[in-house]
């Protein structure tokens, strides 16, 4: 499956300019061959845009998320995003995937919030792993931060995760996590990684991009600079099935020693 990512921060603040610019790159990607259509975490809003996150939080089946299922839909190809989920009272800092016929296959809040900003704003998921089926491809997603920790990616290998989407708002100084971590996670539990990242200059914080969709192998397929980029790579099954039986992890796990760590 061809997976395009979109490396772009949008228009802090504007859901509607945020999705002129999804439709715009999932024609491109559309154009390009791609059946997945990934961007960053908290992209339909902004992330640095303090209290419009409560503003423009909205329901996971909402009318943002009627607009991407159009816009899946008229493209042909399933979406990615990220965006701030509202349910009641209570705000989640979210990921959605919704097919290429506009069904939403899987809504992902955040497990691990990440600094005094997002505690502020957002309450933790509590669903570490969340899946579905796509293109023959059982897909995961996580949200930034969540991918530091090596036990919820484990628990998506242990869980046949194939492809990890991991919406990113990552800054300054924290460019190793995509240079290097990313690739170590998607090597020691055997699936693709990709890790999509907001750009420039937002509020407090200085997101420096480096997307990166990363093979079982630990090798980046692909990884951007530091601007605006659509990056397009192909998720390959046979290279993921090759890789399993000649490095396996999961299989060679004794888990009766690693009871402490929980």
């Amino acid at each position: 499956m061809r997976t395009a990512l979109l490396q772009s921060s949008g228009r802090p603040g504007s859901i509607v300019e945020n999705l002129k610019v999804l439709d715009e790159a999932a024609g491109r990607a559309a154009a390009g061959g791609a059946g997945l259509l990934a961007a960053p975490e908290m992209f339909l809003t902004g992330y640095a845009i303090g209290d419009g996150i409560g503003l423009l939080a909205e329901p996971a089946d909402g009318d943002s998320a009627d607009a991407v299922a159009e816009i899946a839909t008229r493209h042909g190809l399933a979406i990615a995003y990220g965006y701030p989920e509202r349910a009641g009272d209570t705000v989640y800092n979210s990921a959605q995937l919704i097919s290429a016929d506009g069904t939403r296959l899987a809504n992902y809040r955040k497990t691990h919030l990440f600094g005094d900003f997002e505690r502020a704003h957002f309450t933790p998921g509590e669903q570490p792993v969340v899946q579905a089926e796509l293109n023959g491809l059982r897909v995961g997603l996580m949200i930034c931060y969540d991918v530091e920790f090596p036990e919820p990616v484990r628990a998506h290998a242990l869980a046949g995760t194939d492809l990890l989407i991991v919406p990113t708002a990552n800054m300054h100084p924290f460019q190793f996590v995509a240079e290097s971590l990313v690739p170590v996670r998607a090597w020691e539990n055997q699936m693709y990684v990709a890790y999509i990242n907001r750009i420039g200059q937002e509020g407090e914080f200085d997101f420096y991009g480096l997307s990166t969709l990363a093979g079982p192998d630990g090798v980046a397929r692909t990884r951007a600079g530091r601007g605006e980029e659509l990056l397009l790579t192909d998720i390959d099954p046979e290279l993921l099935a090759d890789s399993r039986a000649a490095n396996p992890y999961l299989t060679d796990r004794r888990p009766g020693l690693y009871g402490s760590l929980a």
